[in-house]
């Protein structure tokens, strides 16, 4: 039944659903709070690792 899984087309269809249902005026801005959030992720992620390479004194 899902032989290729997501086609071409099938990603068409989805940005043109996302486009009606919020709108071409606040696509841009969805995106820069995307864009923020995983900066925001990737920086803790990266902090939470570099603090699990540090020994913990007592």
């Amino acid at each position: 039944m899902l032989r290729n899984g997501l086609e071409p087309w099938h990603l068409l269809i989805v940005a043109l659903v996302v486009v009606v249902l919020f709108g071409s005026k606040k696509l841009p801005d969805t995106a820069r709070a995307l864009g923020r959030s995983m900066r925001i992720l990737k920086s803790e992620a990266k902090a939470m690792k570099d603090d699990a390479g540090e020994p913990v004194s007592s």
